[in-house]
């Protein structure tokens, strides 16, 4: 299994950017994608996540901002970040779930078994 995420880079607040989770060795439509992020210093959380069902759930931080969606014939997925700010400056992760994950799970590191590089988002004021 392996995940490529791509598509970060410098950005001014309320920029944009798309990041992209490339995904070989698993199907992004039969496991749960999440994003996850780490700024400096500070643990890793939640961003987003999209079941196997389609739904969508987000952190409070980001939601109307951020929009997560999959490509089943490109087998990757996508987080479309609008109204960036300084606050959103992280190195972020996509992860894969085993098989479908329960809501309550989707915001749980440890629910994640797979796990790409990162890519960082700097977004200056």
């Amino acid at each position: 299994v392996q995940l490529q995420a791509s598509g970060g880079g410098l950005v001014q607040a309320g920029g944009s950017l798309r990041l992209s989770c490339i995904a070989s060795g698993l199907t992004v439509s039969t496991n749960t994608m999440g994003w996850f992020r780490q700024a400096p210093g500070k643990e890793r959380e939640f961003v987003s996540a999209i079941r196997t069902s389609g739904s969508t759930h987000y952190s409070d931080s980001v939601k109307g901002r951020f929009t997560i969606s999959r490509d089943i014939a490109k087998n990757t997925a996508y987080l479309q970040m609008s109204s960036l700010n300084p606050e959103d400056t992280a190195v972020y992760y996509c992860a894969a779930g085993k098989g479908r994950l329960i809501v309550s799970t989707l915001y749980l590191k440890n629910s994640y078994d797979s796990w790409g590089q990162g890519t960082l988002v700097t977004v200056s004021s």
